[in-house]
């Protein structure tokens, strides 16, 4: 759903999107401008919190792909893996 969601997006509007599914799985409600198509199916998972990291998933690792320096930075969600400085 994720990928066909920000198919020929910029990255501006690859982030916008990752925030405004972060806002749905942590609300339950999608944002009154976002239009997530498919992935909108998913605001129940809202309810069972062992549930969103899994739902999360995609959209953390396109997040770090975003944000990684291509020749330094491991694209990774595992956070002990991840370098805060």
């Amino acid at each position: 759903m994720m990928t066909e969601h920000v198919l020929g997006m910029d990255e501006a509007h690859s982030h916008a999107a990752i925030d405004q599914f972060q806002s749905l799985m942590l609300n339950g409600e999608s944002p009154e401008d976002a239009e997530l198509g498919d992935s909108e199916a998913l605001a129940g998972v809202a309810k069972f919190p062992a549930r969103v990291k899994c739902a999360s998933l995609g959209w953390k690792t396109l997040e770090q792909a975003l944000l990684a320096d291509r020749e330094s930075d491991p694209v990774t969600t595992d956070e002990r893996t991840q370098d805060d400085g």
